[in-house]
């Protein structure tokens, strides 16, 4: 079994960067700062290295000859020994007599070559002194400078880290409140933290979602209404339509006609379950049940119960269920399968087992054409038929498997749809307790 493959710590960091405002505006503000320091320095040093050396050359050069007339001729390296631990200088003797250097471990570097000779003096006996800069200050602890420096920009990024992330909490608040919008809970607005952009963009949403509120409670108030008022023409007809004479030139009408009505009856039925069970507070009457016998009952009551296959797993724990609710389950999966596996060389089939997850899951198998791999994710939808189940003769009116979907997420489960090649198999998983 090949596992998937983990991102590299590498890959995760950039997707996250990626994908979040916060370390991005991070970056930007780092950079920036960077930046600015750059060009700051740069600049300072540009000024200094060109306007400051011409203006401070007459003074440090009288300073040098100073220098050089206190070392003596020929020159004296006690006494540039005494200069260099008391001023921050660098001292190289060059001539006839003495050869000394200050700091031998880095030739070359700070004696004014390149820049001209104005740090270089020669004496009368032939000695040649050059000056540059020593051991500074802060050259002494280097260590203790940078960790102090490292410690203050990593507190920067901290507070900046912190500020941003308090800037864009209301981020988090929008985009929980949409995820709860979107399951349809519009009992729990978004916050209002701040009076700025995000939050007149938290109150629109708001509004938004009491508007959409509104219109579901209005669309399934109207249905509803409907529903239970259709009710009472049809009971009406489908009694009158009992009470016509039973005369055999009337029968095929007669009975054409119960059948319509009957399937009107079921649609609006099934209409008014489908409603109660959508609503956010779907109300189940919940007791304890055997699972086993409750779809045994189910099979025997169906006319066709007596060619399906019954695998059904002992020692099975009762279930808190809604009864009526996971018998209409059981038996609109029964008819569906009946209704599109009923020709096939092998019989339906009705499995119940121990979930993986926990609780129980039960499977109605079909051995039928099953259906085309595009169409599994709309078999759950309302109203929703697959091609070659048109005709309402076979396919029904598209609300059976929607209503299983429903009766199942209210008991705080799931239905799922799979080709089982051959056949369609659905799998619902109910909860234990």
């Amino acid at each position: 079994m090949n596992r998937p493959r983990r991102p590299r710590p590498r890959h995760r960091w950039r997707h996250r960067w990626r994908h979040s405002l916060r370390l991005r505006l991070i970056t930007v503000f780092v950079l920036l700062a960077m930046a600015m320091a750059a060009v700051f320095l740069g600049g300072m040093q540009r000024a200094f290295s060109n306007g400051w050396r011409e203006a401070a050359q007459p003074i440090v050069g009288d300073y040098m000859d100073r220098l050089v007339a206190e070392l003596g001729t020929p020159p004296d390296v006690a006494r540039a020994e005494a200069l260099v631990r008391r001023l921050p200088l660098s001292i190289r003797i060059e001539g006839p007599i003495v050869n000394w250097d200050s700091h031998p471990q880095r030739p070359g570097r700070g004696f004014g070559r390149g820049r001209g000779d104005w740090l270089t003096r020669s004496t009368a006996d032939g000695h040649r002194v050059s000056f540059g800069l020593g051991t500074l200050p802060w050259q002494r602890q280097p260590h203790g400078i940078g960790v102090l420096t490292l410690a203050l920009l990593l507190a920067l990024i901290g507070a900046a880290y912190v500020y941003v992330r308090r800037l864009l909490r209301p981020l988090d608040d929008i985009r929980a409140g949409a995820e709860r919008f979107g399951r349809g809970a519009f009992d729990q607005p978004i916050p209002l933290r701040r009076r700025d952009e995000l939050g007149d963009l938290a109150q629109r949403i708001n509004t938004m979602a009491h508007d959409i509120q509104g219109m579901l409670d209005a669309k399934r108030a109207l249905l509803l209404a409907l529903s239970h008022e259709l009710r009472s023409p049809l009971t009406r007809a489908r009694l009158n339509a009992e009470l016509l004479p039973a005369t055999p030139e009337g029968e095929a009408e007669r009975s054409a006609l119960l059948r319509d009505l009957a399937e009107m009856r079921d649609l609006i039925s099934d209409l008014l379950e489908s409603e109660r069970l959508a609503s956010p507070h779907a109300a189940l009457h919940r007791e304890t049940v055997d699972l086993s016998a409750l779809v045994r009952e189910a099979v025997a009551e169906h006319p066709e119960g007596s060619r399906v296959v019954l695998d059904l797993a002992e020692g099975l724990p009762p279930l808190a269920l809604d009864r009526p609710r996971i018998r209409l389950l059981v038996r609109n999966l029964l008819e569906n399968a009946l209704r599109y596996g009923g020709d096939a060389a092998r019989p339906p089939c009705i499995a119940l087992r121990t979930a993986a997850q926990g609780g129980v899951e039960l499977e109605v198998r079909d051995f039928g054409p099953g259906v085309d791999a595009a169409q599994l994710e709309h078999l759950t939808e309302p109203f929703y038929r697959t091609d070659s189940a048109r005709q309402r003769a076979t396919g029904g009116v598209g609300l059976g498997m929607y209503l299983c979907r429903l009766v199942a997420e209210a008991h705080g489960g799931t239905l799922a749809v799979r080709n089982a090649q051959p056949g369609l198999a659905v799998s619902a998983r109910l909860p234990g307790d």
